[in-house]
């Protein structure tokens, strides 16, 4: 009968399973990090479909007040007109023209208009560039306009002749 040598089996078993578990425990190692990296981008998606439709609603947010702001600017000159002049000018061009060339408007236009106003941008929406829409009602007793802005529902006035809502804007 041939010896039987448990020892040398025994230690063969033994490094086959520490070969198995090291195989296994890379594997765990490269899922682990697998999942760590797939965490972090799903984060950033996660971050960005969060950020992206708030910096949206802020740019449409700074542009409305950008634009009522212009519209209002216009009524200002608006009023100041029909003061000096008794009526509403004929189209925003020659109120356009009317604001760069008075003295006294140009003297004025920090106080009257805040800082930074832009004449030669003046009489355009700054969503899109588009002239805002002016009519003027003289038919009436009471002389009224209509200031709108094309690219939204924001106007200031009536062409209705009803003196409260003259210069009256529609978000105020």
């Amino acid at each position: 009968m041939v010896p039987v040598s448990y020892s040398s089996d025994n230690q063969t078993l033994r490094e086959q399973e520490r070969t198995m578990a090291s195989g296994s425990q890379n594997k765990r190692t490269y899922i682990q990090v697998a999942l760590g990296v797939l965490i972090l981008c799903m984060g950033y998606v996660l971050y960005v479909s969060i950020t992206e439709p708030w910096e949206a609603v802020e740019r449409q947010e700074e542009l409305t007040d950008r634009t009522r702001m212009r519209m209002s600017n216009i009524r200002v000159a608006l009023i100041r007109f029909d003061e000096r002049t008794g009526r509403f000018p004929g189209s925003l061009d020659s109120l356009h023209i009317w604001v760069r060339t008075d003295s006294t408007i140009q003297a004025d236009s920090d106080s009257l208009f805040g800082s930074g106003m832009d004449a030669d941008s003046f009489i355009f929406s700054p969503r899109t560039g588009a002239k805002f829409e002016y009519e003027i009602n003289d038919t009436s007793r009471v002389m009224v306009y209509l200031l709108s802005d094309p690219d939204s529902d924001d106007e200031i006035g009536t062409l209705e002749s009803d003196p409260t809502q003259l210069n009256a804007a529609s978000w105020e």
